[in-house]
């Protein structure tokens, strides 16, 4: 299974390390049976000869014992640090359009839910290894004693294990349905944490929330965790009765049918007991693997990118002039009955320097355009070109650090950085805190800011500050202005459009302000999934009344 393959992959002596020490438990388990069957359960005449030996194996299981549980213990938390890092890692590599496709309920659910599966099958892991070897080991020695009452025995306990097996079968069955409504259940938590203030405000909504989606959910995942946690349980108890009925099947053998001594019987008796609780904990661990076989499935299913540990730094930008977007099409998936919706061919050239605005009604294509333009979407069709060059499959990373952007639906960071990641400017953050009225407002920890709970407006300000920090060449801001009050608005056009052109940028604005269009060096305009550039006439009047023009526009 794929827990075996990482272990033996990555961690391969650390683990063999521990197994030996799991191997010298189980050895010295079975010396202390063979130290009690030979020298405690035959007559002996000097006890304080005896006892100290007895005593001094003890110590010696205990110290063993409790090393190799140690051991694994922190080879445990080295692993999930591991696979937690590197499955962020691949999040963060993966392609927007396939993390955009999972939903962030399904990756939630992964980081939390699927790696802590992962890692208690981990730890669980020696159990199964240490009840497999004791057994074995245990085996041989009872053999040695009496292979006829061995043989039955076998058999007895061989039945035990087969039964037991089906229930664990029965158990994967439901941790399987059990994972799939784990992911809805997460969905419907992202429901009523963000969707906090609509339901506030309709209790006829929040009702139907919980009742009509949540509780469902949350019934199906009671439904089978019971049922799961029932065969598991009843699992453990027929092992346990099991072994208690192998002892009396021992006894009658020796005692009843006279085929061995009661030495050995006796012997026999101590040994089953002795390896119940391995035996059941390893029954145990089986559960725990099999939701690390299912967290695996589920990690997979993801279909993230391969784990690297580079990132890609900025200071491997193209020093250019020109980008352009040449016949470049895009179409999102259909859903259901209806086809997904598409935008392009587009032809766009941008020079470094220009201010550029783009208007569009909503549903034209806008946001999609941006997203290619910016590098997060890769042409279905087409090829964006930089100084002529077209883009390979290896230059999207390098390409998409050239871009600053704040979209409409941005995450505000708490942390200022320069453009290699470094500490920013000190003298431009000054400057631009007060360019942005924030200097008041703000509170800083080094290049920390501590206090982000802003208004809208305000955590707009605060975002392009971040931008303006990491001095890329081209920034690109999507409905920035919307959420900043009438004169605030005005300074934006006006004055820091123009410093941010002098800051040698290139500047994509998605804007309705048609007040301000003659900010702009050229005006673009989707519609229906078409970039139609405005000139002359057609400019002048989209100048004087964009919000007519968007609206005349048929709908998509």
């Amino acid at each position: 299974m794929e827990l075996f393959r990482i272990v033996w992959r990555d961690y391969r002596w650390a683990f063999v390390g521990v197994i030996l020490l799991s191997l010298a438990s189980a050895g010295l388990g079975i010396g202390v049976i063979a130290f009690i069957n030979q020298r405690l359960l035959a007559a002996f005449a000097d006890p304080w000869r005896v006892l100290p030996l007895f005593l001094g194996l003890i110590v010696l299981l205990l110290v063993v014992t409790l090393a190799s549980q140690l051991a694994l213990t922190t080879l445990g938390h080295y692993f999930v640090f591991r696979l937690r890092g590197q499955l962020i890692k691949r999040i963060m590599d993966t392609d927007i359009e396939r993390v955009e496709q999972i939903g962030g309920a399904r990756l939630l659910a992964s980081l939390s839910t699927d790696v802590r599966y992962i890692t208690v099958a981990f730890v669980r892991l020696p159990e199964l290894v240490q009840g497999g070897v004791l057994t074995v080991g245990a085996s041989l020695y009872l053999g040695w004693l009496s292979p006829t009452i061995l043989g039955v025995t076998a058999l007895w306990v061989a039945a035990t294990v087969v039964v037991g097996m089906r229930m664990v079968t029965w158990v994967y069955q439901h941790m399987a349905k059990l994972r799939e409504v784990e992911d809805r259940l997460y969905a419907d938590y992202q429901s009523v944490i963000e969707g906090r203030k609509e339901l506030a405000l309709n209790r006829d909504r929040a009702e139907r929330l919980y009742r009509e989606v949540y509780t469902p959910n949350a019934d199906a995942y009671r439904h089978h965790i019971v049922r799961g946690d029932t065969y598991h349980l009843s699992a453990i108890n027929w092992f346990n009765i099991m072994m208690l009925g192998a002892i009396g099947v021992v006894f009658f053998l020796a005692n009843g049918l006279g085929w061995a001594s009661a030495q050995v019987a006796t012997t026999f008796s101590l040994t089953l007991l002795f390896l119940r609780a391995p035996l059941i904990q390893a029954v145990g661990a089986v559960p725990t693997l099999i939701n690390a076989r299912v967290a695996f499935d589920k990690i997979s299913s993801l279909d993230l990118a391969e784990y690297r540990e580079a990132f890609g730094h900025s200071a491997l930008r193209h020093d250019w002039q020109e980008l352009t977007l040449e016949q470049v099409s895009y179409r999102y998936p259909d859903e259901e009955a209806r086809p997904g919706f598409a935008i392009g061919p587009i032809d766009l050239t941008l020079k470094r320097g220009e201010v550029v605005f783009l208007i569009g009604g909503n549903g034209s294509g806008k946001s999609t355009l941006a997203r290619l333009l910016t590098g997060l979407y890769q042409p279905q069709a087409g090829c964006i070109r930089v100084d002529g060059r077209p883009l390979q499959e290896e230059d999207w990373t390098r390409y998409r650090q050239h871009f600053s952007a704040i979209y409409t639906d941005f995450h505000l960071f708490d942390r200022l950085i320069g453009p290699a990641g470094e500490s920013p400017d000190t003298a431009l953050v000054e400057e631009w805190l007060g360019e942005l009225e924030m200097q008041h407002k703000l509170d800083f920890e080094g290049d920390r800011i501590t206090n982000i709970n802003l208004s809208q407006g305000q955590r707009k300000r605060l975002a392009m500050l971040l931008a303006v920090a990491e001095q890329r060449d081209l920034l690109l801001l999507d409905e920035w202005a919307a959420d900043q009050d009438p004169q605030f608005r005005r300074v934006f056009y006006r004055e820091l459009l123009p410093q941010l052109r002098a800051l040698d940028k290139t500047l994509v604005v998605i804007s309705h302000d048609d007040h301000y269009f003659d900010q702009a060096d050229r005006l673009l305009e989707m519609r229906e999934g078409q970039l139609h550039e405005l000139i002359g006439e057609e400019r002048i009047a989209a100048s004087r009344d964009a919000v007519a023009r968007v609206g005349r526009q048929a709908p998509v």
